[in-house]
């Protein structure tokens, strides 16, 4: 087994960032990492974020709300910091209570500042094939890890578990736009350990903690753990039974060390872009 780890892509996109942050003139980015709750995945990811920025020489502030506040007061911090004209990006966690409507969030937040991808002008755009609206993070990490180990996406059959539109159903757009031959499983996928043998590429976004196991992959085949999971013992881990895997002819990213640190660093080019006004 081979492992693609995230920490040399994530320092190919950091050289990137830090050639395009020399040619910004005025204040240095800003990100505003929005968050509803102590959720503990939120409070992990953010943590992760707000380190990734800050190592890349970036701007970040957090607002966080309280997990029972209303529709209405949300709406009108969010429209505060949206409008703000030193907020240059925004990543909103998710999901957020239910007392609040997050399609209106959604249809609220400016596309320009959208850098995870959840504006309808984004989400448009990215099933749309058109490269000018920010796609979700995580979906763009991992087509940054095939691209930096060098792994032909072309004409390749790519499976994804998982249809969320975080992650599966815009990541099946990406791969298609890079004309990969794509396949979409689900709870209600039959025969699904079969369907995901035949993947070249296979991308586990199910959020079930070590459900893949190595009757799920054929040799031969790239593993993308898109999982962040804690299992019984509260170890983090991924939707991938990585031990199950240790015997197979695979290429496999790890959990941790793998996509995580791709999706923070993806986020902080997001960031750059938006200042820069590249996109969209």
């Amino acid at each position: 087994m081979e492992l693609l780890k995230g920490a040399p892509v994530s320092a190919a996109i950091r050289a990137q960032v830090e050639e395009e942050l020399a040619r910004i003139k005025g204040p240095v980015p800003r990100l505003a990492v929005i968050r509803v709750g102590e959720r503990p995945d939120d409070l992990s990811y953010e943590r992760g974020a707000v380190k990734k920025m800050e190592a890349f020489g970036l701007r970040v502030q957090t607002y966080v709300f309280p997990e029972d506040i209303s529709d209405e007061t949300f709406k009108a911090e969010f429209k505060t910091i949206n409008e703000d004209p030193d907020t240059a990006g925004i990543l909103l966690l998710r999901p957020l209570p239910g007392q609040i409507r997050e399609r209106d969030i959604e249809a609220m937040i400016d596309p320009a500042k959208d850098l995870d991808g959840i504006s309808p002008v984004n989400i448009a755009k990215v099933f749309s094939g058109d490269s000018s609206g920010f796609a979700p993070c995580t979906a763009e990490a991992v087509i940054e890890v095939l691209k930096f180990y060098r792994i032909p996406i072309e004409g390749k059959r790519a499976v994804i578990i998982g249809r969320s539109m975080v992650i599966g159903r815009p990541l099946s757009m990406l791969l298609l736009k890079e004309n990969a031959t794509v396949t979409i499983c689900h709870t209600r996928t039959r025969e699904i350990q079969t369907v995901c043998r035949e993947a070249e590429i296979l991308v586990a976004a199910a959020g079930k903690a070590r459900m893949v196991d190595e009757t799920y992959v054929s040799d031969g085949a790239v593993l993308i753990d898109v999982g962040i999971n804690a299992d019984e013992n509260g170890a983090l881990c991924g939707d991938v039974d990585q031990p199950s895997m240790e015997a197979r002819r695979i290429a496999l990213t790890p959990v941790p060390g793998g996509l995580g640190a791709v999706t923070t660093a993806v986020l902080a080019k997001h960031l750059v872009q938006a200042a820069l006004g590249v996109l969209p």
